[in-house]
C-alpha cells in the first residue's frame, strides 16, 4: 500500500468511527509544503451532514489518528488537517517502492484493448498520425505496468471509400493492368503495380478529382461495392495495396518505438458485415431511410442533435460506421472488458454514435466499457495543424529526422558523446530526437492542442525529454563511479537533510500517480512526475556529496537513494515509451 493510501485508510478508518463517510477521510498532497507535507480536507464537507462544527470534526479525528508513524498532526483554519509522517516512515515506504508500485494494481485485472495510431492503407504516415500513436503507446505501457492484460490494435483504414477512390484512380492512369479487366481470369502478378510514394500521390490527387467530378465520384463509389462484393481483381489490387502501406507504415513505428499486438483493420470484420446488417435489419434496430440504413441512436435527454448512424449506402455498400459497429461485435466476442478508441476529438460524434449503437442493438454488453479517449491537434507556429514550411502535409518519417538532426546538433553544442564510435553517437541522437518528440506531445493533456516547438524540446535544459535522460544517465555516472570504488547502495535510512526528504516525498508518489494517469488516461501526469522527479534529485544531489560523504552508512543510504530514483525515473520514461542511453 501506498504512504498516502494508508494514510487515507487510517483517516477513512476515524471518520468512519465517527459515523462519517470514510471517503472524507481521502488524504492529498500538501498545497501548502511549508506548513505540512500533507492534508486532510474531509472535514468541511463532513460537516454539513454532521451537523457538527468542521473544526470540531477534524479535532476529533486527529485524537484517533495519532501514532508512531506521524510526526505531526494539526488543525488550521476551519477545519483542514495538517500532516507530517515521520521520516522513517518515509524512509520504509522509499525502500519498499518496488513493491509500491505493484500496490497501485487495480483488482481485478482486466482485459483492455487500445485501439491506436488508425492509419488509412495507401498513404505515408505523416505528422498527423502522430499524437494518437504515442499517447495509445503510453496508455499500453501504463495498463500493463499496472497488472492488466492489454492489447494494441493498430485498426487500419482498408476497407472503405478510399480503396475505390484509389482503384478508380490507378485505372485512370493505368488501364492496361488485368486488375480492371472483369474477364481476366488470374493469376494477378505478385509484385505490386505501385509504391508507397505512388500511393501517396494517387490519394489525394484522385480525392480532388472526386471531389469536382460527380461522375467519378460515383465510379468510385461502385468501385468499393464491387470490391466488398469480392470482385477478384478489385481484391488483389487491394492486397498489394495493403503490403506496399504496411511496409512503410512498420517502419515509421518502429522509428518511434510504437509497436501493436494486433495489425486488424476494417477489413478483419468484412465477413461479418452482411450478417450483422442482416440482424440488425430483422430486429428492427436498423431502418430504412431514403434507400439506405440507419440506426437511430438519438436519446430524449441529448442536449445537441445527435444524428442517426449510416449503416449502409443506398446502393448496399459498407461505411467506416458499419465496420466500427462490426469490430465492436468482434471485440465483444473475444471478451474484452474494456476497449479504449484513442482517435482525434473530431471524431467524438462518430464514436458516440457507433457506442450507442452497439448498446442498442445489443452488440456490447452493459458491463463493456467503450471509451473514447479523444486528443487535441499537433500544430504548427500558426496555431494550425503541422505543415512543412511549402504548406504541404509533414511525412512522419521527415518529423524523425528533423528531431534527430536537432538533436545531433545539441549534443554537439554541448559537446556530449563526442568521443563515442559513430554508431552509439548516432543511437544517442536517435534516442534523444525521440525523446523530444514524445515528451513534448505527452507533457500535454491529451485534450489539449500544441505547438511544435524543435528549439524548446531538444533543450537539455527545462521540461523536456533530454533534460530527464541526461538526469538518469547522470544516476547512471554516479552509480558506476561508486561501484569502481566497490561502494555500495544500502539499506535506506531516515532523511537527515531537507533535499533528502524532499526526493524522498517525490518518489513515494509513484504508485498514486500511476493509477491516476490510468484512471484519466492522462499520460501527461507520469511526465509532470518524472520532471519533478528530476529537479529534486538534482537539488539533493547539490547538497548531498554521496561520493565524498564520509559515513558509511549514510553514504550507502544516499547510494540506495540515487538507485531507487533511477529505478524510478525509468520505469516513468519507459511508460512514455522513451529509453535511457548508458551514457552521454
Amino acid at each position: 500500500m501506498s504512504l498516502r493510501s494508508e494514510l487515507s485508510r487510517r483517516f477513512g478508518d476515524a471518520f468512519a468511527a465517527l459515523g462519517l463517510d470514510r471517503s472524507y477521510g481521502e488524504v492529498v498532497v500538501s498545497q501548502r509544503p511549508d506548513l505540512a507535507q500533507y492534508q486532510v480536507n474531509g472535514a468541511l464537507a463532513a460537516a454539513k451532514s454532521a451537523g457538527r462544527p468542521p473544526r470540531e470534526i477534524a479535532e476529533a479525528v486527529v485524537e484517533r489518528v495519532a501514532g508512531d508513524d506521524v510526526a505531526e498532526l494539526s488543525v488550521a483554519g476551519p477545519g483542514f488537517i495538517n500532516i507530517t509522517v515521520a521520516d522513517e516512515t518515509l524512509a520504509r515506504h522509499v525502500a519498499a517502492l518496488a513493491d509500491e508500485v505493484g500496490s497501485a494494481r487495480s483488482e481485478p485485472s482486466r482485459r483492455i484493448l487500445i485501439d491506436y495510431g488508425g492509419p488509412n492503407i495507401s498513404k505515408a504516415l505523416h505528422a498527423g498520425h502522430l499524437r494518437s500513436a504515442i499517447i495509445g503507446d503510453a496508455l499500453k505501457r501504463l495498463f500493463r505496468v499496472l497488472g492488466h492484460d492489454v492489447v494494441g490494435d493498430i485498426h487500419l483504414g482498408d476497407w472503405g471509400m478510399p480503396i475505390g477512390q484509389l482503384i478508380v484512380a490507378l485505372e485512370l492512369r493505368r488501364p492496361d493492368l488485368p486488375y480492371f479487366d472483369p474477364e481476366y481470369t488470374g493469376p494477378y502478378p505478385d509484385e505490386p503495380p505501385v509504391d508507397i510514394d505512388e500511393l501517396s500521390e494517387l490519394y489525394p490527387w484522385i480525392v480532388r478529382r472526386c471531389r469536382d467530378d460527380a461522375e467519378l465520384a460515383d465510379r468510385a463509389r461502385r468501385a468499393t461495392l464491387e470490391l466488398q462484393r469480392g470482385r477478384e481483381g478489385y481484391v488483389a489490387l487491394w492486397r498489394h495495396f495493403l503490403t506496399v502501406s504496411l511496409a512503410a507504415q512498420r517502419r515509421d513505428f518502429d522509428a518511434l518505438g510504437i509497436d501493436f499486438d494486433l495489425w486488424y483493420g476494417e477489413s478483419t470484420v468484412r465477413d461479418r458485415l452482411e450478417p450483422m446488417v442482416e440482424r440488425l435489419v430483422a430486429a428492427g434496430v436498423a431502418v430504412e431511410s431514403e434507400g439506405a440504413l440507419i440506426v437511430e441512436v438519438a436519446e430524449p435527454d441529448d442536449a445537441k442533435e445527435v444524428p442517426p448512424l449510416l449503416l449502409t449506402r443506398s446502393d448496399g455498400s459498407y461505411l467506416y460506421t458499419t465496420t466500427d459497429l462490426a469490430t465492436v461485435e468482434l471485440r465483444a466476442e473475444e471478451g474484452y472488458d474494456v476497449v479504449l478508441y484513442v482517435v482525434d476529438h473530431r471524431q467524438s460524434l462518430h464514436l458516440e454514435q457507433v457506442f450507442r449503437a452497439a448498446r442498442k442493438a445489443g452488440i456490447a454488453p452493459p458491463d463493456m466499457v467503450l471509451e473514447h479517449v479523444a486528443f487535441g491537434t499537433l500544430n504548427g507556429p500558426d496555431g494550425r495543424p503541422f505543415k512543412t514550411r511549402e504548406g504541404g502535409v509533414l511525412l512522419l518519417s521527415d518529423l524523425i529526422a528533423l528531431v534527430e538532426d536537432a538533436a545531433r546538433r545539441r549534443l554537439e553544442d554541448a559537446d556530449l558523446a563526442q568521443d563515442y564510435p559513430e554508431e552509439e553517437r548516432e543511437r544517442i541522437a536517435h534516442q534523444v530526437g525521440i525523446a523530444a518528440l514524445k515528451f513534448g506531445d505527452l507533457a500535454n493533456h491529451r485534450l489539449s492542442s500544441y505547438v511544435f516547438d524543435l528549439d524548446r524540446f531538444t533543450s537539455f535544459e527545462g521540461k523536456t525529454g533530454p533534460y530527464l535522460q541526461y538526469g538518469a544517465v547522470r544516476m547512471k555516472s554516479i552509480l558506476r563511479k561508486a561501484e569502481e570504488r566497490e561502494l555500495r547502495p544500502g539499506p535506506i535510512l531516515a532523511p537527515e537533510v531537507d533535499r533528502e526528504r524532499a526526493l524522498m516525498l517525490t518518489l513515494v508518489e509513484l504508485p498514486d500517480v500511476l493509477a491516476r494517469a490510468a484512471e484519466l488516461r492522462a499520460p501527461n501526469h507520469v511526465a509532470d512526475l518524472a520532471y519533478r522527479l528530476a529537479g529534486d534529485f538534482n537539488r539533493f544531489y547539490e547538497a548531498c556529496h554521496v561520493l565524498r560523504e564520509e559515513d558509511p552508512k549514510r553514504q550507502a543510504s544516499w547510494l540506495g537513494l540515487v538507485e531507487t530514483t533511477l529505478r524510478s525515473t525509468t520505469l516513468l520514461l519507459d511508460l512514455l515509451g522513451i529509453e535511457v542511453p548508458e551514457r552521454m
